[in-house]
C-alpha cells in the first residue's frame, strides 16, 4: 500500500515526528494488525490504530451489542443494541478513515479456526475476557511466531504485556501456568470505564511502537495500572523452565 499525497495532510502531525517520518508512516500503512475482542479494550485500540493509519486491521468477535456494553465500548450507541459488534465497529471506522481495509471475523476464536484467522496478520492484539481464549491465542501466536500484545481489565485495575515470539521470549503460560479457579472479568467483577480507555490506548501505543521498531518496548515486561492510586509499574516476565510451551 502506497502513501498517497492526501495521506500527508491527514497524518502530518505524525510524519513530522522524528521517530516516525515518511518511512515510519509507510510502515504503519503497510502494517497488518488483528484485534480479538471488540469490547472495552478493543474499541479505543481500534479507534487509535485506524486514526493512525494502520492499513489492514482484522476484528474478531462473535457477540452482539448489549446495553451493558455502552458504559465503556465507545464505538457503539443505543441504536446499535442487538447488532453484531464487528459490523458496527467496521461501519464506525469507515467513517473515520475509508482508506483502511477492515477484515471482520464474526466468530469465536477456537482451536479449529485460530490458525486461519491470525495467519495473515503480523501483530495480534488480545482483548478477550477469559483465560481459555487467552491461553489459546498465546499458544498459537508462539507457534506462528507472531507479536502478541494483550491487555486485561477488572474493577479499577489493568494489565498490559507484550511477547515478541519472533525472538526467544517468555510467554503467557510462563506468567500464569494454570488457569485460576475463579474467572475474573468485567461481567463478574465490574469495571471502571476509564480503565478500559486507558489500557486500550496503551495497547495501541505499544502496537504502533512495534510497527515502527521503536526501542524501550514492553518485550518480556508487563505494565500494571491502578486507576485509584494513579500508579503505573513494570514487572519483568521471566522464562519459566517448567512452562508447558517449553519456552
Amino acid at each position: 500500500m502506497q502513501l498517497r499525497m492526501k495521506d500527508f495532510k491527514r497524518f502530518e502531525k505524525q510524519i513530522i515526528l522524528k521517530n516516525v517520518g515518511v518511512a515510519g508512516q509507510k510502515k504503519i500503512i503497510n502494517a497488518k494488525v488483528l484485534i480479538i475482542g471488540i469490547g472495552g479494550l478493543g474499541c479505543p485500540l481500534l479507534t487509535y490504530l485506524a486514526a493512525s493509519g494502520v492499513g489492514t486491521i482484522g476484528i474478531a468477535d462473535p457477540d452482539k451489542i448489549e446495553i451493558s456494553n455502552l458504559n465503556r465500548q465507545t464505538l457503539f450507541t443505543t441504536y446499535d443494541i442487538g447488532k453484531y459488534k464487528v459490523d458496527q465497529a467496521k461501519s464506525c471506522i469507515n467513517r473515520i478513515n475509508k482508506g483502511i481495509k477492515i477484515k471482520t471475523f464474526k466468530k469465536k476464536v477456537t482451536l479449529k479456526n485460530i490458525k486461519s484467522i491470525i495467519r495473515n496478520f503480523d501483530i495480534i492484539c488480545d482483548g478477550t475476557d477469559n483465560f481459555e481464549t487467552r491461553y489459546l491465542i498465546n499458544d498459537e501466536c508462539k507457534k506462528m511466531k507472531k507479536i502478541l500484545i494483550s491487555a486485561a481489565i477488572s474493577k479499577f485495575d489493568g494489565h498490559l504485556y507484550k511477547f515478541n515470539f519472533r525472538k526467544k521470549t517468555s510467554c503467557y503460560r510462563c506468567f500464569m501456568p494454570d488457569k485460576p479457579v475463579l474467572e475474573k472479568n468485567c461481567e463478574t467483577d465490574g469495571i471502571f470505564s476509564p480503565v478500559a480507555g486507558i489500557l486500550g490506548s496503551l495497547q495501541a501505543n505499544e502496537v504502533l511502537k512495534s510497527i515502527l521498531g521503536l526501542k524501550n518496548g514492553l518485550d518480556n515486561q508487563m505494565i500494571i495500572f491502578n486507576s485509584i492510586k494513579i500508579n503505573l509499574r513494570k514487572v519483568k516476565l521471566s522464562l519459566n523452565p517448567e512452562c508447558k510451551n517449553k519456552c
